[in-house]
């Protein structure tokens, strides 16, 4: 085909695709659109179902194949280099057919993808908030259209650049993106890159290539907080450096000068470095400032832990608080905020704690004042009375800072002490005696001044005791006893020297010597006393306890009255009656059951016997020397068990230390006592209810203890029965058992039932039942005996069995065969 006919054809074909005619074109192309990277081969094949075409073949800048006879046909170029092939499919249908020659274009997209993506932006450093260009380049690029260059600070997207607006154009360009870039303080030290990428999907791959990285340099600064500062406030210890950082890029110098003179920022600071500063920073840009600096630190005291005053004297105690800022100073007493007076009293005295406080900090000390002052009035000491041999105390206190000292002025005795406790000063007059009459002065003194006061002391019925010592100072004597018992008498070693003379005197006269012997057949009562005379005291004397004793002629046991007897469960009285005793009032009396002995229940005063209680003045022994004949009496509750026990009464005579030891005793003969109790019946043997049957009489057994021992009385609803201890008793009825002694008397009460005998009815029944019980027995058994032991058997059609050969028969022992039947 002539070019002129293929163009002919070709105009026709576009004038057809025009007016839709080739809607219905004939023609199937595979693939209908292609992605080529420039260089790379290609292939598309066209294909038609028509079978009377004419013609057909590929129209293209390269790789065109004229009109063929043939039913497909495919375009394929080895290495395609041209950016705009832009190959038609043909298809020429038979000349009879309407429409005519139609076409089918693929789409065709060559594409170049560089290896390096370029980026570059103005060169030096950057300064915070200006913006700068970054430019990527994008070499040798096509389609264009299809390019994204995406822009990154760090990882991160920033910016997308997309050029599908770009011109049609199927060529490669060199494409460029453009990003405006604001510098901050943050981008210091991050890098910047950019990405291009290809999409040619969904036919074609996406490719992708990425620049290299740019790292990012903004200058900023110097900046800081002290550098837009008039004033600064540190805490002493903290730093320049640290208080007041200074940033930037490039790292600024920082230079500190106070009075012209260079300072470590580094170092410190204390109090005494507070004042005007300049400071110089130079990086980016150099800044200078004055600037004052004020040191802080928290509230500091100076107190004495102690401090002492005289009172109302001008107080001259500081405490002094430091800080800054000046802090506020709280005194403190007993938890309440006080104010400490100019002039101390001593109520002022104690601890106080003083706090000093600030915004800072606070501080608290404690200060403990004494305020000195001398001793109070004494207001405690009284005049006072006291009865001889008793004991009083008299009280000094007065209050005083430092304590006061006391002391007392008096006639010094051993019976008198001072005891100093507790800021009290306390003098005791024990067994008061005339010595201790008289005044009584109380100093009360420290180093402030000292002040005193006087008390009278009166002994009422005070005489001067006599300062004799006899040896011993009792004495106990055995009437009738031939030993000898002497006494001495001396004056006491205190009062040695006083005495002008001494002697003995007694009921039978005076005895001249040191020495009294007592007289164990005379006086019971002698009364012996050694009379002395002492310079300043005059004639006393003192007495010689002296006791003659004798143990009792006899000591008997009785009832108090013989007539009442002795009752279980009642008071019995019984006497002890001591004869011819002396002392009689050292007697004392113990009381015996059996071996044992027992505490009574009450217990009368021993006194003279047969002494009548109303004349109480005659009945007390102890007021008489000679023997007497003493009664002691005691109620006892006594039981049925101590009728066989024996009561004894022992006197005893207590002498004390001085008397003999052991103690003598003397002791009674023993008294048996009866003791009478009320009846008890024994409810064991005669129960509440007894039952009796008809025609078998029952003995009812009544016994009963007591003492004396009870007599039995039967009774019963119908006649009185006797006062036997048994009775018999064939009828039903209440009967009553009565016991009665002298003490009392108690009953019991039986009930008699009667009740048949049906022993012979019963015995009857159980015999015939015995009998009918065997009949049945045996009946049952005949039948089970003829059931398995006996047989029946048939003689129908017998046969003789044939005789054993070595055997003898006799006729009798031929045995005919049988038929069991059962």
């Amino acid at each position: 085909m002539s070019e002129r006919t293929s163009f002919v054809g070709l105009s026709v074909g576009f004038l057809l695709c025009a007016t839709g005619v080739l809607a219905s074109c004939p023609i199937e192309l595979n693939p209908t659109s292609v992605v080529v990277r420039y260089g790379d081969p290609v292939s598309i094949n066209c294909s038609t179902t028509e079978g009377r075409a004419t013609g057909m073949g590929w129209e293209a800048s390269v790789g065109g194949t004229g009109v063929e006879t043939v039913r497909h046909v495919a375009w394929t170029v080895a290495s395609l280099t041209q950016w705009d092939a832009a190959p038609m499919c043909f298809y020429n249908p038979p000349p009879d057919t309407s429409p005519g020659q139609c076409i089918r274009i693929p789409t065709v997209v060559v594409y170049t993808f560089p290896g390096t993506v370029g980026i570059h932006s103005p060169g030096g450093g950057m300064y915070e908030g200006e913006t700068y260009p970054f430019t990527c380049d994008v070499p040798n690029i096509a389609p264009v259209k299809n390019l994204t260059v995406m822009w990154y600070r760090g990882d991160a997207l920033i910016h997308e650049d997309a050029f599908e607006n770009a011109s049609a154009g199927k060529s490669p360009v060199n494409q460029s993106s453009v990003l405006d870039f604001r510098a901050t303080r943050q981008d210091d030290g991050l890098t910047v890159r950019c990405e291009a990428h290809l999409d040619l999907r969904p036919n074609g791959p996406q490719l992708n290539a990425s620049s290299q990285e740019m790292k990012i340099t903004v200058h900023f600064g110097p900046e800081g907080e002290c550098l837009s500062l008039d004033k600064l406030d540190l805490r002493e210890g903290d730093t320049l450096g640290r208080r007041c950082p200074v940033t930037g890029r490039p790292e600024p110098h920082v230079s500190w000068l106070k009075e012209g003179q260079p300072v470590d920022p580094g170092a410190p600071l204390s109090r005494t470095d507070a004042g005007l500063y300049r400071v110089s920073a130079e990086g980016a840009s150099l800044i200078r400032r004055e600037l004052s600096v004020h040191v802080l630190y928290g509230p500091e005291l100076k107190c004495p832990k102690t401090y002492t005053a005289v009172e109302y004297a001008p107080r001259n105690l500081s405490c002094t608080g430091t800080g800054h800022p000046q802090p506020d100073t709280i005194w403190r007493k007993d938890g309440e905020e006080v104010k400490l007076p100019e002039t101390l009293t001593r109520n002022d005295s104690g601890q106080y704690s003083i706090t000093a406080s600030s915004d800072l900090s606070s501080v608290t000390v404690t200060v403990e004042i004494d305020v000195l002052y001398e001793p109070s009035q004494i207001v405690e000491l009284k005049d006072s009375e006291v009865d001889v041999g008793s004991a009083v105390w008299l009280n000094c206190s007065s209050t005083g800072n430092p304590q006061p000292q006391y002391s007392w002025d008096y006639y010094a005795t051993p019976n008198v002490m001072v005891k100093n406790k507790d800021g009290v000063s306390r003098l005791h007059i024990r067994n008061a005696t005339a010595y201790n009459a008289g005044s009584y002065t109380c100093h009360a003194s420290n180093e402030e001044g000292s002040v005193s006061k006087t008390a009278k002391v009166s002994v009422k019925g005070a005489s001067t005791k006599c300062p004799i010592k006899i040896i011993p100072e009792r004495m106990v004597v055995r009437r009738q006893d031939g030993d000898s018992h002497r006494a001495s008498c001396s004056a006491t070693a205190e009062h040695f020297a006083h005495l002008q003379h001494k002697y003995w005197q007694d009921k039978a006269g005076k005895t001249n010597g040191t020495h009294w012997s007592a007289d164990p057949h005379g006086d019971w009562s002698p009364e012996p006393r050694c009379i002395a005379t002492f310079n300043v005291i005059g004639e006393c004397w003192k007495p010689l306890d002296v006791t003659f004793y004798k143990t009792p002629d006899g000591v008997s046991i009785r009832a108090e009255d013989r007539s009442l007897p002795a009752v279980e469960g009642r008071d019995f009285q019984l006497r002890c009656d001591v004869t011819n005793v002396a002392p009689a009032g050292s007697v004392s009396v113990r009381w015996y059951r059996g071996n044992e002995t027992f505490e009574p229940s009450s217990r009368g005063p021993l006194r003279l016997t047969d002494c009548q209680p109303d004349n109480d003045s005659n009945c007390d022994p102890s007021a008489v020397a000679h023997p007497l004949n003493v009664s002691a009496s005691i109620r006892v509750t006594l039981n049925r068990t101590d009728s066989r026990a024996e009561f004894r009464c022992e006197a005893r005579l207590d002498l004390g230390p001085e008397g003999p030891q052991p103690a003598p005793t003397t002791m009674s003969g023993p008294l048996n006592v009866t003791v009478n109790y009320k009846p008890v019946i024994n409810t064991t043997k005669l129960p509440k209810a007894v039952p009796v049957f008809r025609g078998y009489p029952e003995v009812l057994v009544c016994e009963a203890d007591g003492q004396p021992p009870p007599k039995i009385q039967w009774r019963s609803d119908k006649v009185l029965n006797g006062s036997k201890d048994t009775l018999t008793v064939s009828e039903a009825g209440v009967y009553n058992c009565t016991a009665t002694n002298e003490v009392d008397s108690t009953y019991r009460v039986v009930i008699v039932i009667l009740k048949e005998d049906y022993l012979p009815l019963i015995a009857g029944f159980v015999a015939v039942t015995v009998v009918a019980i065997s009949i049945v027995f045996l009946f049952i058994y005949s039948i089970y005996y003829k059931n398995t032991k006996m047989r029946r058997y048939s003689l129908k059609n017998p046969k003789l069995d044939t005789p054993s050969s070595n055997v003898a028969h006799n006729g009798w022992d031929m045995q005919f065969p049988m038929t069991k039947l059962s």
